[in-house]
């Protein structure tokens, strides 16, 4: 599974530095580097003269300023954000107090289904529950700048409100957490579903933008061809679930220990939210039972009634 995709861990950006990444677009990367950030949350300045901010990033005055020094003597007209975790969004406020920008996105933080009984939400720390966009988009709506055309495409499954932005002139997409040059992303219940997230990828995979300009990391190249090694993934991992639940019943870290082979110790929880994940899509197509709603903490079983999925 680890060599399933052709990933690209390429980096030669320096923290907080503006840099030309294709004609019309600078990228300026957080110096928040980690296991989940690779070597930083990737803001990008979409246009010259009135330009717009993607994803301004983590509440990180080096960083802001960074950001703020890139556009010195032009104008910021628009600011979208992709998702909001908190490497992405809770730069909002400061930089549009600075610019007085409007804000894009396609909503505040939700839940992708409703919390269980007794349940806690596992990813508060990491979601920027304050944000709320100025404007709400909606799938396929377009907002236009100086010299550019931005085209909203909703790809929720990494979180519920999670948003890629088609430009236009460039023919690229930027695909936030979504899809990745350097790594998969995490699908953990309950602020994200892999059923959201199997169905994103498969819209991605219909589109025709060549090169994607994600999140984190380098621009993701063959983009279509690289969004089908990612299904073919989730649909492996989904099958190496399957074949463990084959030899009996088991409880997540089971799971995790036997299918996620010489796993990074710091992303053990990570793992066992994406079999979470997997395992909420699976026992809602009738592929797999637990006792009472999926959780953490089940134990689970293959069954005999499987649904396609929808």
């Amino acid at each position: 599974m680890a060599d399933d995709i052709p990933y690209d861990k390429t980096f030669d950006l320096l923290p907080d530095t503006p840099k030309d990444v294709v004609p019309g677009v600078r990228a300026v990367v957080a110096n928040n580097p980690g296991p989940f950030t690779f070597k930083g949350t990737m803001s990008y300045i979409i246009g010259r003269g009135k330009v717009a901010i993607l994803d301004p990033g983590p509440d990180d005055d080096a960083h802001i300023a960074a950001l703020l020094d890139a556009v010195r003597g032009e104008t910021v007209t628009h600011i979208f954000v992709t998702h909001t975790h908190r490497d992405h969004s809770p730069a909002v406020p400061k930089i549009k107090a600075a610019t007085g920008a409007t804000v894009y996105a396609e909503g505040p933080h939700r839940l992708a289904r409703p919390l269980f009984i007794g349940e806690t939400r596992r990813l508060d720390a990491s979601a920027d529950t304050a944000f709320r966009p100025d404007i709400a988009l909606a799938d396929g709506e377009v907002v236009g700048g100086d010299g550019w055309t931005l085209e909203a495409v909703t790809t929720p499954g990494h979180t519920a409100n999670h948003m890629a932005y088609a430009f236009k002139e460039r023919d690229l997409l930027f695909s936030g957490d979504h899809v990745m040059a350097w790594s998969t992303t995490i699908v953990a219940p309950p602020d994200g579903a892999m059923s959201d997230y199997m169905a994103s990828l498969q819209k991605l995979a219909r589109r025709s933008e060549p090169l994607y300009l994600p999140g984190h990391g380098a621009p993701v190249r063959d983009a279509p061809r690289f969004v089908q090694h990612y299904i073919a993934h989730r649909e492996g991992r989904e099958a190496s679930i399957l074949h463990r639940l084959g030899k009996g019943a088991a409880d997540i870290p089971t799971i995790v220990k036997a299918v996620y082979i010489g796993l990074d110790p710091r992303l053990s929880g990570a793992a066992g939210l994406s079999t979470l994940a997997h395992l909420e899509d699976l026992v809602a197509r009738g592929v797999v039972a637990t006792d009472g709603p999926p959780s953490i903490s089940g134990t689970y079983r293959l069954t005999e009634r499987p649904l396609p999925r929808s």
